[in-house]
């Protein structure tokens, strides 16, 4: 029986494995350097910053990929009167076709035919491809069209002296009290207390089972469950009725599940829980005065204790002050701005946030279909969800970019030092070491993200506050 051929290489894809990388939350593809056969790239411009590149690559090209592809194949295909793998390649294209390499072939010519385009072509891309092969024949030049999106020009409105709201530096009394209760929450103690019943604040060990309709639920039991009183960390009105309790006797906590809740077969259902107290416990906090802030910090009184948070405080308060004010001076920019960011440049953007979001989750052992799974979202939600904060990414690059090209910033080899030094504290590695792994062009994107700050810095210091 003949093995049934592959479909059609007629397609249009989205190509995922061109060589990339994001700098800053902006897609720019960097390329491998590779010796290609000479090809042709044609070069048309498409409404909103969009092009579309048409490719044509040698037969002599073609005939190569289809005899990779045919050597990588011939072990699977099964010709009677030859032992597997050892049929001619003439004769599995006579039986099968001469198809039945090409996807293979598409497979092994585009990656490197994809990047020496988009390096020939001239033109900056900002999203990943739309590919559709448009001739793929033995004897014949292999012929794709890459759709994507090109990186849009910037015309800077003002961006010198732009106005925006002041933002309050000032630290309370009641903000430094709460850091005080903190820090007392933190070096408080566990008292058992047997003498009275259950009240507010209390720490409870608690057994339940809860019943809806006369019948216990799944998840609805508890044995010495820690619970504080007040917390709101079960149903609504659960832990208020249990104010009051005495230990070792049983109660009835009468709840309603609510509409939204996450267990759909108890959403909206009223339920009964048979409690039991089996001990209180309290916080017992260290009263704030000067024993309290010796142990606690290094000053010998309150009052030097509480000087220091303010100090820390206020010092916590002018940073985001300052990025706050960075924010909106470039929120004004961009609205003093023109530019057309094409739809496929946000989408791509996007991917690279929900790809960030899945690595931050990989670290914290979970994963992305998990999270999916956990919160009810889709993928394609989530996308969507990220497109406003993916635009306003690209805006922010794209006009800081134009910022620093319009008042010629430049970095100098004293700043690059700075950074390599900075760097290499950061991960605890000799300055030297960290120059030897920066290969140029991630110098250049070093470079590039220096004078981003520059300009940011420039445009914060000019901005006039209200």
């Amino acid at each position: 029986m003949r093995e049934k051929p592959r479909q059609p290489w007629f397609f249009v894809l989205y190509f995922q494995n061109v060589y990339e990388y994001v700098n800053k939350d902006i897609l720019i593809y960097k390329y491998k350097e590779d010796i290609f056969e000479t090809m042709s790239v044609q070069v048309e411009k498409l409404e909103k910053n969009m092009a579309k590149l048409t490719v044509e690559v040698p037969a002599e090209k073609v005939e190569k990929a289809i005899q990779t592809a045919y050597q990588k194949n011939r072990k699977s295909i099964n010709i009677p009167g030859f032992r597997k793998g050892k049929a001619p390649r003439q004769l599995i294209e006579k039986m099968y076709g001469k198809e039945i390499f090409y996807n293979d072939a598409i497979d092994e010519m585009l990656p490197g035919e994809y990047a020496q385009a988009v390096e020939e072509c001239g033109e900056e891309i900002v999203s990943r491809p739309q590919l559709e092969v448009v001739q793929m024949e033995s004897g014949k030049p292999f012929i794709f069209a890459a759709t994507v999106a090109v990186k849009p020009a910037v015309t800077l409105g003002e961006y010198k002296g732009v106005q925006v709201e002041k933002a309050p530096v000032e630290v309370t009394d009641e903000e430094i009290s709460a850091e005080i209760n903190k820090e007392r929450e933190a070096n408080s103690r566990t008292i058992t207390v047997d003498d009275r019943p259950v009240e507010k604040g209390d720490i409870v060990s608690l057994d339940f089972e809860g019943f809806v309709d006369g019948e216990a639920f799944e998840g609805g039991k508890g044995e010495n469950y820690d619970l504080t009183i007040g917390s709101n960390t079960f149903i609504p009105g659960f832990e208020d009725q249990l104010v009051g309790a005495e230990i070792g006797k049983e109660l009835d906590v009468n709840v309603t599940f609510p509409e939204e809740y996450g267990q759909a077969d108890l959403a909206g259902k009223a339920a009964v829980f048979k409690c039991r107290v089996n001990g209180i416990k309290v916080k017992e906090l260290p009263e704030a005065d000067d024993e309290f802030a010796q142990e606690v910090s290094e000053f010998d009184t309150l009052d030097e204790y509480k000087d220091d948070i303010r100090a820390r405080l206020l010092k916590d308060k002018e940073e985001e002050a300052k990025r706050v004010k960075e924010d909106a001076v470039i929120e004004k920019i961009i609205e003093n701005a023109q530019m057309e960011i094409p739809d496929a440049m946000v989408e791509y953007q996007a991917e690279q946030l929900m790809d960030d979001f899945a690595r931050r989750l990989q670290a914290q052992g979970l994963s992305l279909p998990v999270y999916f799974q956990y919160t009810g979202m889709t993928e394609e939600q989530y996308l969507e969800q990220m497109k406003p904060r993916a635009l306003k990414n690209i805006q922010s690059r794209l006009v800081l970019e134009a910022v620093a090209d319009a008042e010629n910033i430049e970095i100098t080899e004293e700043d690059m030092e700075a950074e390599m030094n900075r760097m290499a504290e950061t991960y605890k590695m000799e300055i030297e070491k960290v120059k030897e792994l920066l290969d140029d062009s991630q110098k250049e994107e070093i470079k590039k993200d220096l004078a981003i700050q520059k300009a940011i810095d420039l445009v914060t210091e000019a901005a006039a506050e209200a």
